[in-house]
């Protein structure tokens, strides 16, 4: 694994540099692919000016905001809905109804609750990050070993206990699945949103440059959301790996 992941390194500088070469050489338009020096170069000035930080901070509070109160709102719905059938019952048609929308396509009835407002924003994240949280968790409390259930019966917990205790444990790694895709999904829909309503943020950067024929400041701002893409999912690995050891370690041992 880590030769694979050293020659994924390798191929990625070997793109970069053939990239600077065909830009110095003359063979794109510099106006479209300016050099990859060009653009680093303007990345650290924009960054030691205090012009990104400030967006990344902008997009940053946004995002965080829809994905946790997706993640408080549907993983305790997702485990109603694996535990009770009547719970289930009343929002599964519901859910269903709502689920086939596209994100973007709630952008236009978001601007006209919320304006643009930072609620906007947060609710467009909200909604696109609630289904994969809901339905992993609604799959994992589903699939939790009846021997499990039969256990606790036998040691006499109690209901609460057996929630507690055994169905948010056994499910958990299916709800970190739904939260692990559900982050960037959390950064396409801030950017989207962004994009369509917003006096700052990532999104209006990168948008904000393309209008204005600052290319390199554009490609700048892209290069910022792959870094962010990329350090979120370090985070998130490094989270899942600390309260799910054990689980982690069960798989290592299974390969």
């Amino acid at each position: 694994m880590r030769t694979s992941k050293l020659n994924g390194i390798v191929f990625l500088l070997a793109l970069l540099v053939l990239w600077e070469c065909v830009a110095q050489a003359g063979w794109v338009n510099p106006l479209i692919v300016p050099p990859l020096s060009r653009i680093l170069q303007v990345f650290y000035d924009l960054v030691s000016s205090g012009q990104i930080p400030l967006q990344i901070v902008a997009s940053m509070k946004r995002a965080a905001a829809g994905y946790l109160l997706a993640a408080l709102v549907f993983i305790p719905l997702g485990i109603a809905m694996g535990l009770w059938r009547r719970v289930d019952d009343f929002f599964a048609v519901i859910v269903e109804m709502l689920r086939p929308i596209p994100p973007p396509v709630v952008i236009p009835v978001a601007l006209l609750f919320f304006g643009l407002e930072d609620s906007m924003k947060i609710f467009v994240i909200f909604f696109s990050c609630a289904w994969p949280i809901l339905l992993n968790t609604l799959d994992g409390v589903r699939s939790v070993d009846p021997i499990l259930l039969h256990t606790a019966r036998t040691f006499g917990l109690s209901y609460g206990k057996t929630i507690w205790q055994v169905i948010l444990p056994a499910s958990a790694p299916q709800i970190m699945t739904g939260l692990r895709v559900s982050l960037p999904i959390t950064l396409i829909l801030v950017v989207i949103s962004e994009m369509v309503g917003s006096t700052d943020g990532i999104g209006y950067f990168v948008l904000d440059a393309q209008r204005r024929f600052k290319v390199a400041q554009m490609y700048a701002g892209m290069l910022v959301l792959a870094l962010l893409g990329y350090v979120l999912n370090v985070v998130f690995d490094w989270v899942y790996r600390n309260l799910l050891s054990w689980h982690v370690g069960s798989r290592k041992d299974e390969s």
